[in-house]
């Protein structure tokens, strides 16, 4: 069965929480960020800001110590424990996992060994408590040497771009696959056999699970940017938690599977946003601009939902 982008985005209204007075504060999403080292403390700021801006109540990101007081200066919204390298970082971590609905793992963590010990046994604590997960960046690139530590279930949205794809696509499958040959059956094969939901970012987006296949032809920007991925997860948890949450809800099998449907609305959400900054800032659009234009894309796409 295919869907086309108004079915899509009416499912996607579907999926979204009414904003209601009696709400509480976590309701609409409690969202956890494992990333950030020395080199890199933007991609977990991103990914943070951008769950928030779609509609999630609190972040907390978990990072090294070098990267604490530059991300605690980005933004006052962002709840951060830096405690990675810390003496006993899954302990830290493990106190406010209970709290969370969703952990985004990779943007930033940077790949030393120490670290990968440390990201597996979280994400290890993660799968114990049954948390939605959403893995990019260095994440993905752990996975290539663990993918065996993956539990199957749809709970899991890996989102990779082409090279990252083909990596691991050559690490699981143990076929040569090149980033420019990726197609969507490629897509497909690698997430049936791991039993995870594959969201793969390129010209188009292609997002897979079991036998569903979904694309995403949204216009985006031509710009490249770094950064761009970190949104996209950042904004892929806070629909993975409402439309896990709204199919649990209702008691139905949902068309779409929720991993899917997230993670188009995902892709459609950031490519309406980059294409929005890069139509007022052109060559020179950043991902910060993007940033901001999260609330005028949701706008766009939702228009039913923003003040609900």
């Amino acid at each position: 069965m295919s869907w086309s982008s108004d079915e899509l985005r009416r499912l996607v209204c579907g999926v979204v929480p009414p904003l209601i007075p009696s709400a509480h504060k976590g309701q609409a999403g409690r969202i956890g960020v494992v990333g950030g080292s020395l080199e890199y403390t933007g991609a977990p700021y991103f990914a943070g800001m951008s769950a928030l801006r779609v509609g999630a109540d609190l972040v907390h990101v978990f990072c090294h110590r070098e990267a604490g007081v530059p991300i605690k200066t980005f933004s006052p919204e962002l709840m951060v424990h830096p405690v990675l390298d810390g003496t006993d970082p899954l302990g830290e971590v493990e106190e406010l996992l209970g709290r969370l609905h969703v952990l985004v793992a990779g943007p930033g963590l940077g790949r030393r060994p120490t670290t990968f010990a440390t990201l597996g046994q979280i994400l290890q604590a993660a799968r114990d408590r049954q948390l939605l997960l959403v893995l990019d960046a260095d994440a993905l690139f752990y996975l290539n040497d663990n993918f065996d530590t993956l539990t199957p279930g749809p709970h899991t949205l890996l989102t990779p771009n082409r090279v990252e794809l083909a990596r691991l696509y050559r690490s699981v499958m143990q076929t040569e696959l090149r980033a420019d040959a990726v197609q969507a059956e490629h897509v497909q094969r690698l997430a049936k056999r791991l039993g995870v939901t594959v969201l793969c970012k390129g010209g188009v987006d292609v997002i897979a699970y079991g036998d569903t296949v979904v694309t995403c032809d949204v216009a985006g920007s031509p710009r490249r940017c770094g950064g761009q991925g970190d949104l996209l997860s950042g904004t892929a948890a806070t629909f993975l938690y409402w439309a896990y949450g709204t199919a649990a809800a209702s008691g139905e099998s949902p068309t779409v599977p929720p991993p899917v449907l997230a993670g188009w609305a995902a892709s459609a959400l950031t490519r309406t946003a980059a294409a929005k900054a890069f139509s007022t800032h052109g060559r020179s659009t950043l991902t910060s601009d993007m940033l901001t234009y999260i609330p005028s894309a949701f706008n766009t796409l939702f228009p039913d939902k923003v003040k609900e």
